[in-house]
């Protein structure tokens, strides 16, 4: 299919290079946040209860890895597929799930190092989060591009709507196009982050046990 069209894939990709570099920026400048500013400590503690109860009804189920596998899959896939879209109202969504999920890794890291009995937090990177981070990282920046993207879109045509309605045929087409475009790009992202959840469910726990 033209739609799969891997050239067309890399060139949209590639046009997406800026949106994808302000993304990448943000979410490392959340994970500096979330380590070093403490006014939004209590807010992050509340977003890691939330994933202690998560995992305390992983473990109680007949198969905790597999059921782990699912829960982080369906997670990241159903956040990252929402945020592609929902970025269409003004980019809002994308901007904060970048940041929260920066913040959530950076405060984890901070009490992490401040812990004397955790682990080193050289290792709780090369060991919890690279393993599967590699590919849920950057998948989670790249659904974030996009959905900044779309905001960017939706913008414009609002504002040519108000003020330079001759031009709205032109970003109706170019939205158009890159909403099509959106689709292998969601397929690449789904199959990515479900390959990410089952290194995460199996190499990431037994990698911290070991």
């Amino acid at each position: 299919m033209r739609l799969f069209k891997l050239s067309a894939i890399i060139q949209h990709f590639k046009d997406m290079r800026g949106y994808i570099g302000f993304a990448a920026v943000l979410f490392f400048a959340g994970i500096v946040v979330g380590g070093t500013n403490e006014g939004f400590h209590s807010f992050l503690e509340s977003q890691l209860a939330g994933l202690g109860q998560l995992v305390e009804a992983v473990d109680k189920s007949s198969n905790p890895t597999l059921m782990m596998m699912v829960v982080i899959f369906l997670n990241n896939a159903i956040k990252s597929i929402l945020v592609m879209y929902l970025g269409a109202f003004f980019g809002i969504l994308p901007l904060m799930f970048l940041a929260i999920n920066g913040m959530v890794i950076g405060f984890v890291l901070k009490v992490t190092a401040e812990s004397p009995n955790a682990l080193p937090v050289w290792e709780l990177v090369v060991k919890g989060l690279l393993p599967h981070g590699i590919i849920e990282i950057p998948a989670i920046i790249i659904a974030c591009a996009y959905g900044m993207k779309f905001g960017t879109l939706v913008f414009r045509a609002t504002g040519n709507l108000l003020f330079v309605r001759s031009n709205l045929p032109l970003i109706g087409r170019e939205i158009e196009h890159f909403a099509i475009r959106t689709v292998p790009m969601m397929v690449i992202l789904t199959v990515g982050l479900l390959a990410a959840s089952i290194i995460e469910s199996t190499i990431t726990v037994w990698l911290l046990k070991s």
